[in-house]
């Protein structure tokens, strides 16, 4: 009997329906798997509901990492001007039913904050080149993830970019193609969902889960690099775990009082940083020039 400390939702809960009976209960709730458009409709669903709990929403990339990242360099750089983040995901990694639901969102335009100013842009366009820590260099395109929506809201980063790549690629460029076709959106209609997600899925053997970001303050720059040799399951569990530790007061900080935290919110950074390396993620954060990109 009893109320349980808290409830994760690991899954998706597209009607809030666990997210809102625990919130009226007084159950803190940590959630890793909204995409944006499902976030925002959490946040007006909840202005109405007065939770007696926190509610951490932490499905930004990788169960909230980078913008608890980013915030921890925004400390020393000042108010965000720009962030670009880069991420590079290995094909043979291991991803769930979640993970591949993004493949539901690339045929979608979805908006960005550029220069304090809201546009839309679609997914796959906007290519870069990044130089990873390990030295390879991956193009990288649009992406539509929740920490470009949040970290303008609640840091208030005047630009905020992150694009992914394959660590294949050919792969990459395949769906780059298919978007410039307009394939990708032809795609979205229901009886195609199998092979959407066709395109996202790999050996499932496991792989290297890399991300790097640019992080451009009034005050300089930072680079922060983050290399999982144990895949993004295990990058996203360990991003979970941090949540978790927050949202029960468990990284030395009082919990959150009731009401919606973002990972953004993040009092220890120092803790953040110990619990990373001790679950073997490599993490560098420097100061430094913004990168070139081509």
């Amino acid at each position: 009997g009893g109320k349980p400390r808290a409830v994760l939702s690991l899954v998706n809960d597209p009607e809030d329906a666990l997210l809102l009976a625990a919130a009226r209960d007084g159950v803190p709730v940590l959630d890793i798997t909204r995409w944006t458009s499902r976030l925002k409709a959490t946040v007006l669903r909840l202005s109405g509901a007065a939770p007696v709990a926190p509610v951490l929403l932490s499905s930004a990339w990788m169960a909230g990492l980078v913008p608890r990242l980013v915030a921890m360099a925004a400390r020393k750089v000042g108010r965000l001007e720009r962030v670009e983040v880069a991420i590079r995901f290995a094909l043979a990694d291991q991803a769930g039913p979640d993970s591949l639901e993004y493949m539901d969102r690339l045929g979608l335009s979805f908006e960005v904050m550029e220069d304090g100013q809201e546009r839309q842009v679609l997914p796959l366009t906007d290519g870069r080149r990044v130089t990873f820590s390990d030295g390879r260099h991956t193009r990288v395109f649009r992406l539509d993830t929740p920490e470009q929506a949040t970290l303008p809201r609640v840091l208030g980063a005047r630009t905020v970019t992150t694009r992914l790549g394959f660590d294949s690629g050919s792969a990459t460029w395949t769906l780059v193609v298919l978007q410039r076709l307009g394939i990708l959106r032809l795609l979205q209609h229901p009886r195609w969902t199998s092979l959407r997600r066709a395109l996202l899925t790999g050996n499932n053997t496991g792989g290297e889960a890399a991300w790097v970001a640019d992080v451009e303050g009034e005050r300089g720059q930072a680079r922060i690099e983050v290399v999982d040799s144990r895949g993004q399951a295990h990058l996203t569990a360990v991003g979970a775990l941090l949540g978790t530790e927050r949202l029960l007061g468990l990284d030395g900080a009082p919990p959150p009082p009731p009401g919606v935290w973002f990972p953004e919110h993040e009092p220890r950074p120092e803790e953040t940083l110990a619990t990373l390396r001790a679950c073997g993620v490599e993490v560098r954060i420097d100061e430094r020039p913004a990168r070139k990109v081509a």
